[in-house]
């Protein structure tokens, strides 16, 4: 780390911009993490991004964002039904934002997923040296998993079409799937099967990340058959 890299007030900084009440301990875990994520990334491919500050901005705070949209979500979805809201990352990769979710909420069961078992690996070491006992990792094609959850995200991993279609059997009765994209996804959107509707698209910012950034909110439709 150089001297022009204060990731701590990096990270301090955007915490504070996005509005989200960290302890100083998840900002020491999130920072935990990033060094992890370094170390593992030299041995496998976690992520293309190098630069530690990058890895800040297009890692850390941009999954952070996602933390107060998806809590006013789940609360005014009545989700959870007063346990702790059961989460799955899709293709999560490094843990992206799966890890970040974790650390911010301890009260959510977040799980990721990955195909590929060096990924999943890498997670579930995350999860023991971080101390969160609300992450698990599973190798697995999600078309294998069981559920039910009550969000289903994935982050830059496939179409909107092609999540819906893969994790249909694994959302409750009343849950949402999430889609962290770039632009609005106007062509996925109407690709959609008649079973799923897009209820909501919430521009985010991402603090330091001039790119445009949105979540996409869907879920079943109330009239349609599903499959």
């Amino acid at each position: 780390m150089g001297v022009r890299d204060d990731l701590p007030g990096q990270l301090a900084a955007g915490v504070q911009a996005l509005g989200l009440p960290l302890t100083d301990a998840a900002l020491q875990q999130l920072l935990d993490y990033l060094a992890l994520l370094q170390r593992w990334n030299q041995v496998i491919n976690l992520t293309a991004v190098r630069a530690p500050a990058q890895m800040v901005t297009h890692h850390l705070l941009d999954s952070l964002a996602v933390v107060a949209p998806l809590r006013r979500q789940l609360l005014a979805h009545g989700l959870g039904g007063g346990a702790a809201p059961r989460i799955l990352d899709v293709g999560s990769g490094g843990g992206l934002p799966g890890v970040v979710l974790a650390v911010a909420e301890p009260g959510w069961q977040v799980t990721c997923v990955d195909a590929v078992a060096k990924k999943a690996a890498f997670i579930t070491q995350v999860a023991a040296t971080l101390g969160l006992p609300n992450l698990r990792a599973v190798h697995a094609r999600v078309q294998q998993l069981d559920g039910p959850y009550d969000v289903v995200c994935a982050r830059a991993l496939a179409t909107l079409a092609e999540l819906v279609g893969w994790t249909g059997h694994l959302l409750a009765p009343g849950g949402l799937w999430l889609a962290l994209k770039g632009r609005t996804p106007q062509e996925e959107i109407a690709a959609l099967p008649p079973w799923v509707e897009v209820f909501h698209v919430e521009p985010v910012t991402v603090p330091g990340l001039a790119a445009e950034r949105c979540l996409v909110w869907l879920r079943r439709r109330a009239d349609a058959k599903t499959p």
